[in-house]
Formats: structure tokens, C-alpha cells, sequence
């Protein structure tokens, strides 16, 4: 990592994954539109050395969530299938960290640092501040925020590259302005780099 002020950030990518687009089989509306938005945010990390980490969900085929072991979510992000792999177009770079979460058969997980070692991981790195996005604003983006801030980690929430699920009107936008009182500062790539 370089040395300057953002030698202690970290890009964390949530679950942008083919299930969690159109057409996959728990698709976020508009959830391709935060792929191009991402890939800019990749390339000035990496222009800036930061570590990349991306989150998935990785599940068994019998997994808990799953509507027919009484779960809320029909079969998605299947570990090893078409679905489970991350969107087409989003350039992760070779070297970005991948974590794998909620792939026990009877455990769930919406945070990319439930079970993960995740925070252990980026305090190694002597990562302070985390910038985040991804998919979905109201499960797994809200979930990952609430456990970084809860770990003792700085995040910048990228606004522009979130999007909901919204299965209640509005719950994109509770899930935004409970990140936001609970400590994360919502920012733009126009903001970042500026």
C-alpha cells in the first residue's frame, strides 16, 4: 500500500454476484447498475494500491435460507454454479481478496465479517477504513456496515454504488439512514476522488 491518506482503506465489494442481478434467481432490481460505478472505484484503488475485497454469498445447495428448508429466499448463490459467480463486467483484479460467507448448510450470514475472520484479516493489513458497497443496501450491505462499525472500523458508504432489494417500500432507505446514524459517511467516486 501507498503511503498517504488513503493508505488505510480498503475497497469492500458486497455480493455483487450473477444471482443478485437481473435475470439471476434473487435479482436486485437495477442491481447491474452498480457494476460500472464499482469498476471505477476498482481502478482508482488499485491506482492507489488499496487493498480490494470482495464478498459472496457461497452457499450448499441445501442451505437454510432457502424457501424449501422454511428460509425466506428462493435457491440463489449456489456454490460452484453459474449463479454464485460475481456479475459479468465487474474487473476484480486477480489479486483482490475473496470471502465466502454462509457456507455452512444451517448457519445464514448477510455480513461479509460474519464467520469470515474478515475484520482479523483487514486489521492485519492495517486497514482503518472501509469504503463499501455492493449488493443488496437492505440485507447484506446493511449488515456488513453495521459489523464494520461494530469491529472499529471507518466506513464511507458509496451511495452510488448500492442498490436494494426494497421486498417492504422504502427499505433501501431506512437501510441508508440507519448505516448513517450509526457512524457511516456516505460518499460518491466524485466525492473520493475530489
Amino acid at each position: 500500500m501507498t503511503n498517504g491518506p488513503d493508505n488505510l482503506t480498503a475497497l469492500l465489494i458486497v455480493d455483487v454476484q450473477r444471482d443478485f442481478v437481473p435475470g439471476g434467481a434473487l435479482a436486485v432490481p437495477r442491481g447491474d447498475e452498480v457494476v460500472p460505478v464499482l469498476n471505477r472505484y476498482i481502478a482508482a484503488a488499485r491506482a492507489r494500491a488499496l487493498p480490494i475485497i470482495a464478498s459472496r454469498d457461497w452457499h450448499p445447495a441445501g442451505h437454510c435460507s432457502f424457501r424449501a428448508r422454511g428460509g425466506p429466499w428462493p435457491p440463489h448463490c449456489i456454490a460452484g454454479t453459474p449463479g454464485a459467480e460475481f456479475a459479468e463486467g465487474l474487473a476484480l483484479p486477480a489479486d483482490a481478496l475473496v470471502v465466502s460467507k454462509a457456507t455452512g448448510a444451517d448457519a445464514d450470514a448477510y455480513s461479509a465479517f460474519a464467520g469470515t475472520g474478515l475484520a482479523s484479516r483487514l486489521s492485519a493489513l492495517g486497514v482503518k477504513r472501509i469504503l463499501a458497497g455492493g449488493l443488496a443496501t437492505d440485507y447484506c450491505v446493511l449488515n456488513t456496515v453495521r459489523d464494520a462499525l461494530a469491529a472499529g472500523f471507518e466506513v464511507l458508504l458509496m451511495t452510488d454504488a448500492i442498490r436494494a432489494v426494497d421486498v417492504r417500500p422504502g427499505d433501501g432507505a431506512r437501510a441508508e439512514a440507519e448505516m448513517r446514524g450509526l457512524g457511516a459517511t456516505p460518499i460518491t467516486l466524485a466525492e473520493w476522488l475530489a
